[in-house]
């Protein structure tokens, strides 16, 4: 027998099935490490920070009628759990999209696979220029800094200051670049040798080594050769903590150590072992927001700024505020707060055609997010399809204990610290 519905019946399913679609909570997949060496590198504190963020949105009732339904999942600082997470998340999960990694090791294939598969990917911490680089991905989208980005800004921030503060010009300023020599380490070094070789700055070493090593002894030997005034160093937690403590034995001194991001953006760490010995160390990283005077930012942001760091030290039980915090706060809020709601109104929910849509229509001017940077992205067929093309890292100087903002010049809170003065453990 045929059932035959009325048109009042239709009109009442219709009803029905769109507000059980209106109703229906956007589960992300969120993926970090919470353990393994890159938890105490970052991850942990992008993680939390990314949390901070869904649940802020999820107090306030969610996304346009629309709860937040997040799944976490721990990576383990391993490449191919971090992948076989991904894979579970979006097909046995079903969650409509994924969101985090910290290492761009993960990052690169990640991405790689979820944009095959037509799955939307959003990038909150990775920074490798390699996930997006000739690649055209279609669905991974990244509000994030770039490596190439963190190469360029140490290199000119060393040559906008070579005449008034090392008292040399440009080209005979002595640089060294060492890197851990995975995606991340591998890319700031290219942004760094293509940035610095352009401004003029002197190259005497470049020096690639695995980020496990237990003995960088060697390295420093040569770099003692090569009599840099300044290293360019992009590493994790253990490596740099074992290249400082090599180069301490061996008496290697600079006048500048700048360097970039991961295990340099967790400063309390470095203080924890090494005291003053960290002092006028550089950071080049995303800005941390609670360094950015809010003036220069939207009105209400600082507030938002002030809730995050709120919340973060109440966790943690911890004073410092890494910058980590903020990279997952901040990518997080902007797809909550600017991609998610247009997906939704404009574009009929949040399947991967409707965000990828959403994102591709994403213009955040400068001073528009709680990072500084504004918001726009490549758009497919450019190079570096996905990635923000208004993002930019800052230069940061540790000065006793408190981070300051050294190079943009327009936003620097510290005039810098250059050479280190005497008497310091690494001075000349």
């Amino acid at each position: 027998m045929r059932h035959h519905l009325g048109r009042a019946a239709l009109s009442a399913f219709a009803v029905a099935l769109s507000a059980a679609a209106a109703q229906a909570d956007v589960k992300i997949g969120v993926i970090y490490d919470y353990t393994g060496a890159f938890a105490g590198g970052g991850s942990k504190a992008a993680a939390i920070g990314t949390k901070n963020a869904i649940d802020m949105i999820n107090e306030k009732g969610g996304v346009e009628g629309h709860k937040i339904i997040p799944t976490y999942a721990d990576a383990q600082s391993k490449t191919d759990v971090a992948i076989n997470e991904a894979e579970r998340l979006l097909n046995d999960t079903k969650v409509d999209l994924l969101m985090g990694v910290f290492s761009s090791a993960h990052c690169v294939p990640m991405a790689a696979k979820v944009d095959a598969a037509k799955k939307f990917m959003w990038a909150n911490v990775c920074v490798a220029s390699a996930v997006f680089k000739d690649k055209n991905l279609q669905y991974v989208f990244r509000p994030q800094v770039h490596s190439d980005q963190f190469g360029e800004a140490s290199c000119k921030f060393v040559a906008e200051n070579a005449k008034s503060k090392l008292g040399k010009e440009i080209k005979d300023v002595k640089v060294a670049i060492i890197h851990e020599d995975g995606p991340y380490g591998a890319g700031v070094a290219m942004g760094n040798e293509a940035t610095c070789k352009e401004l003029g700055l002197q190259i005497v070493h470049k020096e690639g080594y695995a980020a496990t090593s237990t003995d960088l002894s060697s390295l420093v030997t040569k770099l003692r050769r090569a009599q840099a005034d300044v290293i360019l160093h992009t590493g994790y937690n253990p490596d740099i903590t074992l290249f400082l403590r090599q180069s301490k034995e061996a008496g290697l001194k600079w006048a500048a150590l700048i360097g970039h991001g991961a295990g340099y953006g967790q400063i309390d760490k470095l203080i924890e072992t090494f005291k003053d010995d960290v002092n006028y160390v550089y950071n080049v990283d995303p800005v941390a927001a609670q360094l950015l005077d809010p003036k220069s930012l939207k009105p209400g942001l600082g507030e938002i700024t002030a809730e995050m760091v709120k919340r973060y030290k109440a966790e943690t039980g911890g004073q410092e505020v890494p910058p980590h915090v903020s990279m997952g706060f901040n990518q997080a809020w902007i797809f909550l707060t600017d991609v998610l709601p247009r997906a939704i109104k404009k574009h009929g929910g949040f399947d991967p055609e409707a965000l990828k849509k959403a994102a591709l229509e994403t213009d955040i001017p400068e001073g528009g997010t709680i990072q500084g940077y504004g918001v726009k992205f490549f758009p497919p067929g450019h190079k570096m399809a996905g990635q923000n093309e208004r993002s930019s890292p800052v230069v940061m100087q540790y000065v006793n204990g408190e981070t300051k903002v050294a190079w943009p010049a327009s936003i620097k809170t510290i005039d810098a610290v250059l050479p280190l003065p005497k008497g310091h453990a690494y001075a000349r």
